[in-house]
């Protein structure tokens, strides 16, 4: 009895953390089964997915069968997909109509989600607004002193990204304000900035390309834009292949899986071949083992590796900016990129060598020992970078312990930082090899 009963528990417990490992079901709750109500009454069926909770990625959608190369994994039709068209066909069209200048068609799809959200039970977008959300984990959304610990670029373009909405909520405050019949609350206490941070995020992070007629109502910047409720719940991974559209006979947007999916696993698309600095720019998270990462080499930590004294500096810093050499240089899962390579044996051209400069930007060897400076520059600024993520990782250990109310968030940054290292790790590997070989 006794024998048969720890079989018993050992397959039970296996079963367990499958299902864990799996995900956990939860269309059983009460807004995924509104959600489903509401898309079924707009035309959706559904047999292939179903909402769960992943340990890895978190919410997401699991298989309810095997999925095979070609099988379509989703056709979300027109009428459940939220476009410009339904913002003017909504009680803002008149008023978007009539402003001038004309707003863009994101501006008009934040102050549709606004309004609704605003408008609680009385939305029929309810069941799709109530599954979004409540917060963002995108750069523009993090604490200042979250920021202050991404690597270099980012931080710049998160920077650069706080202030486009900051200038695109100053913008709009007019355009807000004119819309106060339509409200019995002041529209300032609506239209407020984390209102339309949170819009602006939903947008950015979930809407599918889809592209539209240019309307005379809307300013001229491309209308791209469509939120799709149910579908936009598949998670990314950059190991999977999709081909996702608009189906203009079905009237209904199709995702196709160009991968296999077994029955029960989490079902994956693939946002595009993204490195994590775009990915947590953008959509708020990070992939990890992402084999499009690299990890970027600012102008500044470059040249700090050149003596200010050679004579040539000056016109070797202006050769690499002329021919866009100061940018996009990175270290990868196979080492130091081309262009960094390039951009380092360039700058280590001696003064005899200088005149050479145009065959070093066409990839031809100049002399070994300008071949061996660079490796062993890249292997400098490599381990520099290695010392320095270490030094941000440690420093976020400390503040996960000091600062509960930062935990998701320095989290994130951690996972971005620890992804950073196992690059470098793996790039100094190289270099060593390269070294010893040459």
């Amino acid at each position: 009895m006794k024998k048969s009963r720890g079989r018993t528990g050992r397959k039970r417990r296996r079963k367990h953390l499958q299902g864990f490992m799996d995900g956990v079901n939860c269309s059983h709750k009460p807004e995924y089964i509104k959600l489903k109500k509401w898309l079924k009454d707009r035309g959706f069926e559904d047999s292939n997915l179903r909402p769960a909770e992943f340990w890895e990625t978190g919410r997401g959608l699991m298989a309810t069968k095997a999925l095979q190369a070609g099988d379509l994994i989703i056709s979300l039709p027109e009428k459940c997909l939220l476009t410009t068209g339904t913002v003017l066909s909504s009680c803002l069209g008149g008023y978007i109509g009539k402003w001038k200048p004309p707003v863009s068609p994101l501006v008009a799809l934040c102050t549709f989600l606004i309004a609704e959200k605003h408008a609680g039970g009385k939305s029929p977008w309810k069941p799709y607004l109530d599954v979004l959300p409540k917060a963002y984990t995108c750069p523009v959304c993090l604490e200042h002193e979250v920021i202050n610990l991404l690597p270099e670029p980012l931080k710049k373009k998160a920077q650069e990204q706080r202030m486009r909405i900051q200038e695109l909520f100053e913008s709009s405050k007019a355009f807000f304000s004119s819309l106060q019949p339509l409200f019995a609350e002041n529209t300032g206490t609506i239209f407020n900035y984390s209102a339309l941070e949170w819009a602006w995020c939903t947008v950015n992070t979930r809407t599918i390309y889809m592209k539209h007629p240019q309307r005379e109502r809307f300013s001229l910047e491309p209308d791209v834009y469509a939120l799709a409720p149910y579908l936009d719940l598949l998670n990314h991974s950059p190991n999977v292949q999709v081909k996702a559209a608009f189906n203009e006979q079905r009237r209904s947007y199709e995702i196709r899986t160009n991968s296999q999916c077994k029955k029960y696993e989490e079902v994956f698309i693939c946002y595009g071949p993204h490195d994590n600095q775009r990915l947590l720019l953008e959509y708020g998270f990070v992939a990890r083992d992402n084999p499009h990462s690299s990890v970027y080499v600012s102008p500044d930590t470059l040249l700090k590796y050149f003596s200010p004294l050679d004579k040539q500096r000056k016109a070797k810093v202006s050769i690499l900016k002329d021919h866009d050499f100061l940018e996009n240089l990175t270290f990868g899962w196979d080492g130091p990129s081309w262009r960094l390579l390039t951009a380092l044996k360039l700058l280590s051209l001696g003064a005899d060598e200088f005149a050479c400069w145009r065959r070093t930007l066409l990839g031809d060897v100049i002399s070994a020992t300008n071949e061996q400076q660079a490796l062993s520059t890249a292997t400098k600024i490599c381990h520099f970078l290695i010392d320095e993520t270490q030094h941000v990782l440690l420093q976020i250990s400390q503040l996960k312990r000091d600062k509960e109310n930062l935990q998701k968030h320095l989290a994130l940054v951690e996972m971005l930082r620890s992804e950073d290292l196992k690059i470098l790790q793996k790039s100094a590997e190289i270099l060593c090899n390269l070294t010893m070989a040459t």
